[in-house]
C-alpha cells in the first residue's frame, strides 16, 4: 500500500510539458484498457486533445503524482443544476495507471475533486461508470456515490453518438 501522504494531488497546468504528457498518457493507458473500451486513443484526438481542453474554462483536471511521476488523473467539467441553481461538478473521466491501483490513488483523487467541488459552491458530483467496471462501482459506492437501484430514483446516462 502506498502511503497516502506520498500521494501528491495538483491541478494539471497544461503549459506543463510534464502534465502534458501525463495528461495524455493516463488517458490513453486507460482508454487502452477493458475498462476503457481496450483501444488507444487515436492520433487525430491526441492531437486535439490538449488544444481543446485548455479551451474549457469550465474545466478541471487533477493528476495524482507518486515521486513527481503521475500515478492517476481526473478529468471533471463544471456544470449546473437548474433545480438547485447552483453549479455542480462531473468527473468525466477518472483512471489509476495499473502499477498504481489499489494503493489509495483514486481515493484521494475523489477526496480533492469533492473538496473542489465543495470550494465552488457546487451541489453535487456526478460521474458515470460502466456496468462492468466492478471495481470502480465499488470505490465509488464506498465513497458516498449512489445510482440505479441505490437511491431514491435511478438515474440513467444516456448517449447518441453524433
Amino acid at each position: 500500500m502506498t502511503d497516502l501522504k506520498a500521494i501528491e494531488i495538483v491541478e494539471a497546468n497544461l503549459d506543463l510539458p510534464q502534465h502534458q504528457r501525463a495528461v495524455v498518457g493516463l488517458l490513453d493507458g486507460y482508454a487502452r484498457t477493458p475498462a476503457g473500451g481496450g483501444a488507444p486513443i487515436s492520433a487525430e484526438a491526441r492531437e486535439r486533445m490538449l488544444p481543446e481542453l485548455r479551451r474549457r474554462a469550465n474545466r478541471l483536471i487533477l493528476l495524482a503524482l507518486i515521486d513527481g511521476k503521475p500515478a492517476g488523473i481526473a478529468v471533471c467539467f463544471e456544470g449546473f443544476s437548474t433545480f438547485m441553481a447552483r453549479p455542480l461538478l462531473n468527473i468525466h473521466d477518472l483512471a489509476v495507471h495499473p502499477e498504481h491501483q489499489q494503493r489509495g490513488v483514486g481515493t484521494q483523487l475523489l477526496a480533492e475533486v469533492e473538496r473542489r467541488a465543495r470550494e465552488r459552491g457546487c451541489c453535487r458530483v456526478t460521474l458515470e461508470v460502466l456496468e462492468h467496471n466492478v471495481v470502480a462501482r465499488k470505490l465509488y459506492r464506498r465513497l458516498g456515490f449512489r445510482g440505479d437501484g441505490e437511491a431514491e430514483e435511478a438515474n440513467y446516462f444516456l448517449t447518441k453518438k453524433l
